[in-house]
């Protein structure tokens, strides 16, 4: 079916006037003849009747008036939305980012990726979550790119062939310890030192417990797990309530008048992020513009520096 014949057919039912209409699309009168026809034709019914010189609806014709505006005004609607988000200035990022990122990197990136005239349109949809949760909707295209762990696989799906992961950043993983616990007299304690006391470990759900696992596991220790939770925030309050003790990644907004930090000695713990994208996913302008900065602004704040997050 023609949207062009459709458009013909919802301004004739508006003027009931052959001549006027034609005028209107700039057309000849027999071409708009033609198309109303074929319509018709098409649709098995009349939608128009004479009436003097002019024309009218049929009974059938202002049913199907009724649907083609609605239809019609949805398309433009479409359309409209369509060229927004091509709009390099005016388009929509969908922004998935993992919980640790959301103290300060990420906000840190917003805030200066917003700071020229020509981006302060540019809107955002934030998705915050573990590194599973976030990887799924990002082969579900609720998101346009996401700020991870690694993850070789998503349930039982490879993520080979779907996603690639592009190192951004690196995290400091420091021991979490109540002000008045034994180990806080120090300043940096070894892995083997942390194996003498309870842990509240990050659970299987997060992108950070195979890290640490493999870690422990290297060094052929068995860390004593007392809970496991999913988020780093629920992790040291529990460590302040003096719970047991935590690895955590090294977050600049953890309160420490409760807790204290550690740096670890043997081995150095570093946690990679990673900027991820889905494989053969058409990117708007806005898109790509923000994914460009993400790996300038690592580059020259992060990763040339030599500094960590």
């Amino acid at each position: 079916m023609n949207i062009r014949h459709l458009e013909f057919f919802c301004h004739l039912a508006k003027t009931q006037h052959m001549s006027q209409t034609a005028a209107y699309f700039g057309i000849s009168q027999p071409t708009l003849s033609y198309a109303i026809s074929t319509l018709e034709k098409e649709l098995g019914v009349p939608l128009f009747e004479k009436s003097g010189r002019n024309i009218k609806l049929t009974h059938l014709g202002k049913i199907y008036l009724q649907f083609i505006e609605s239809g019609l005004d949805k398309i433009k609607r479409g359309d409209l939305l369509l060229k927004r988000l091509l709009n390099v200035e005016t388009g929509t990022i969908n922004l998935g980012f993992t919980y640790t990122l959301g103290q300060s990197l990420v906000p840190k990136i917003i805030n200066h990726f917003l700071s020229p005239s020509e981006n302060q349109q540019l809107k955002f949809n934030f998705s915050q979550g573990n590194t599973e949760q976030l990887l799924t909707k990002l082969l579900d295209e609720k998101c346009d790119l996401v700020l991870a762990s690694f993850a070789d696989q998503i349930g039982q799906t490879s993520t080979k062939n779907l996603l690639t992961f592009y190192p951004l950043v690196k995290q400091e993983i420091v021991v979490a310890v109540p002000v008045n616990h034994p180990l806080a007299l120090k300043k940096s304690v070894s892995l083997r030192e942390i194996t003498a006391y309870p842990l509240i470990y990050f659970s299987k759900d997060s992108g950070l417990r195979p890290i640490i696992d493999r870690v422990f596991e290297k060094d052929h220790l068995q860390p004593k797990i007392k809970f496991e939770l999913e988020e780093d925030q629920a992790i040291a309050g529990f460590v302040s309530q003096g719970l047991g003790i935590a690895l955590l990644p090294n977050l600049p907004l953890l309160n420490q008048s409760s807790i204290k930090l550690l740096h670890i000695s043997q081995p150095i713990i570093y946690h990679q992020l990673y900027l991820v994208l889905k494989n053969n996913y058409f990117q708007t302008p806005a898109v790509s513009k923000f994914q460009n900065f993400i790996v300038n602004y690592c580059q020259t704040n992060f990763n040339q520096l030599n500094r960590l997050i």
